[in-house]
């Protein structure tokens, strides 16, 4: 079942450990991808035999299923995933009757910005900019 609602600063920031977790996992899944990948293309040993071939084949196949699940894990939170590489997840919320964004980037520990609807990481605001209690 699908379901939506906009956070709270107070509720964006409750789920964030666990958040900050699954992330943790997405960007070890990219890296491993990425190792995988390379073995294939550089390794000759993939290329000289098709069954050590399938086998990492089938390695990284498997290792794309569990980076876009864990993926889906976070996004079926509420949060979107905007940037792995850049480390950007957004929360939808509401600024007064407004929707905006609550604003998470790799290596803060809470959430400190938020940016409107069509803005990107470039228009991020300090949460202090507006009243907090109207965050909703």
């Amino acid at each position: 079942m699908v379901v939506f609602s906009h956070f709270t600063l107070k509720e964006a920031n409750a789920v964030l450990p666990s958040v900050i977790e699954k992330f943790k996992y997405i960007v070890d899944l990219k890296n491993e991808v990425i190792k995988i990948q390379t073995e294939m293309e550089t390794n000759p040993k993939y290329m000289a035999s098709f069954k050590e071939y399938i086998l990492k084949k089938q390695e990284f196949n498997a290792t794309i299923s569990n980076f876009y699940r864990a993926i889906e894990e976070i996004e079926s939170m509420g949060v979107v995933m905007k940037s792995v590489e850049e480390g950007l997840l957004d929360f939808p919320s509401l600024r007064f009757n407004e929707e905006i964004w609550l604003c998470w980037k790799d290596g803060e520990t809470e959430i400190k910005f938020w940016h409107g609807k069509d803005e990107g990481f470039n228009g991020r605001r300090p949460v202090e900019s507006f009243d907090v209690e109207k965050l909703r």
